[in-house]
């Protein structure tokens, strides 16, 4: 029986580790699957347990106001010495870029135990975009025995850093698997605002903006471009969840309070967010799940950053990186918006990022290098 330890914290993470651990759970005969969260997020991250029906082992509840990078590193770090001291476990999985990820790749190193890293290899080649992302990323795989590239352009990123190639595991993406678990034609929004919006008539905009690097003016430009958008088209409306930061909801009201046809809510959980995307009409962000998930559900994106660690949706057409001046903003949304066959192509691009099998490939990785299995995985083409 071999212990597999799953450790994450916040929402994206949550969401991406769900269907993992739901096909964990599917070989009880080989495998018992531990999960440990250190809530470095909270409410949102109990959604995505709920929607999921995963109850934590061990639940550190680490979050606390006004909290800094400093203080969720030390938090995790002493709690997930205990948790480990404990459970011992002969793996630890971590998920993606974010401080508990590589807080947990630490502690695990700590005890030499081995680490499994789920969507390995993701890189921009600017250490402080995404910030701290990046880093965390780079960091991780300098510890990781088992590396799962959700993409052969992850892989390649690793093999270039000196990584084995017998350590390296094509699988495609989790949140695939995910989000095509969660969509719903006939979804109804519980949110009347959101059930009001007529959907076939009118073209929907879904925002969403929280990275670091783009407080402050990025995000201002941002929004200005969008109140132009809204000001030329009457068909437009948007639906912008906005970030719980104090500093994005500051600009947010500043410049799109109270305006005609946009939508300022709180953010959402995962199932209503997908559902909601399935029915919008384009996709402005600043994340980086959004540009794998939204291109599965034939959604143009427009990245709201000057970098990505996904160049393969660049390539495939599913995405475009327009950076955050109100100008390009505004100019790159109304192309999408005037030319049809543009749209199209956009929308009917191949997405380069999952199938819907990440979790069984990482799976049969798993059994395969600890021996349980004969039989390795067909990496994601």
């Amino acid at each position: 029986m071999l212990k597999v330890l799953t450790v994450f914290g916040t929402r994206p993470e949550a969401i991406k580790m769900a269907p993992l651990i739901k096909e964990l759970q599917r070989h009880p005969d080989r495998l018992l699957c531990r999960v440990a969260v250190t809530a470095q997020h909270r409410e949102m991250l109990d959604q995505v347990l709920h929607l999921f029906q995963i109850v934590p082992d061990h639940d550190l509840d680490i979050m606390r106001p006004g909290q800094s990078l400093f203080d969720i590193t030390r938090r995790a770090l002493d709690g997930l010495e205990q948790v480990m001291a404990r459970e011992k476990p002969d793996l630890v999985l971590v998920h993606g870029d974010t401080t508990t990820t590589f807080v947990a790749a630490l502690a695990a190193f700590y005890f030499q135990i081995p680490v499994g890293h789920v969507e390995a290899g993701l890189r921009t080649g600017d250490k402080y975009s995404p910030f701290p992302e990046e880093i965390n990323r780079h960091l991780t795989a300098v510890v990781t025995d088992l590396h799962f590239a959700p993409t052969a352009t992850a892989r390649d990123n690793l093999l270039r850093e000196g990584v084995a190639p017998e350590k390296i595991f094509v699988t495609g993406n989790t949140v695939i698997d995910a989000l095509l678990a969660t969509v719903d034609p006939h979804y109804r929004f519980g949110d009347a605002g959101l059930a009001g919006i007529d959907y076939r008539r009118r073209r929907v905009l879904l925002v969403t903006t929280h990275r670091r690097e783009n407080l402050g003016e990025p995000m201002q430009e941002i929004y200005l471009a969008l109140r132009d958008i809204v000001a030329l088209y009457p068909d437009v409306e948007v639906v912008f969840p906005v970030h719980k930061n104090p500093a994005v909801r500051g600009v947010v009201q500043e410049v799109l309070g109270e305006l005609p046809r946009v939508h300022l809510i709180e953010p959402l959980s995962y199932q209503p967010f997908v559902n909601l995307m399935n029915r919008c009409y384009l996709v402005l962000t600043d994340s980086g799940g959004l540009q794998e998930e939204a291109p599965a559900l034939g959604k143009p994106v427009l990245v709201l950053r000057n970098t990505t660690e996904r160049p393969e949706a660049i390539r495939a057409g599913t995405v475009r990186l327009v950076g955050t001046t109100r100008e390009a903003v505004f100019n790159e949304t109304r192309l999408l918006l005037d030319d049809a066959a543009r749209y199209r192509q956009m929308a009917e691009a191949v997405n380069p990022y999952g199938d819907g099998r990440a979790s069984r490939r990482i799976s049969q990785a798993i059994l395969y290098h600890f021996g349980l299995s004969d039989e390795p995985p067909e990496p994601f083409e």
